[in-house]
């Protein structure tokens, strides 16, 4: 019912920046959470952040004061700006949607490479 697509991945220098894009459509009402998860590879996947409707927002401690999640409600969109990225940042990121009374929502995946 719900279609996550995510975007801005790509290769940055260590130290650099990099925002991500997830736009929702389809069935979109009764979201109570969106998030960024990554998987890295041979390891499981893991939160990122999250932020709920009322803009209430959870960050993995290993991202703290680094990443920022924010939401446009206007373009169905949640965004992920990275900041002072680190090597161990390097991983596929996926926009995660709960929506009340359904289970999960995924998208595609967007790579991010930190390397020099």
């Amino acid at each position: 019912q719900v279609q996550l697509v995510e975007s801005g991945g790509g290769l940055v220098q260590p130290g650099g920046s990099l925002t991500l894009s997830c736009a929702a459509s389809g069935s979109i009402s009764r979201i109570i959470v969106m998030g960024w998860y990554r998987q890295a590879p041979g390891e499981q996947r893991e939160l990122v952040a999250t932020i709920t409707r009322g803009g209430g927002t959870n960050y993995a401690d290993s991202v703290k004061g680094r990443f920022t999640i924010s939401t446009d409600n206007a373009k169905n969109t949640v965004y992920l700006q990275m900041n002072s990225l680190k090597p161990e940042d390097t991983a596929v990121y996926y926009c995660n949607l709960q929506r009340l009374f359904e289970s999960d929502y995924w998208g595609q995946g967007t790579q991010v490479t930190v390397s020099s």
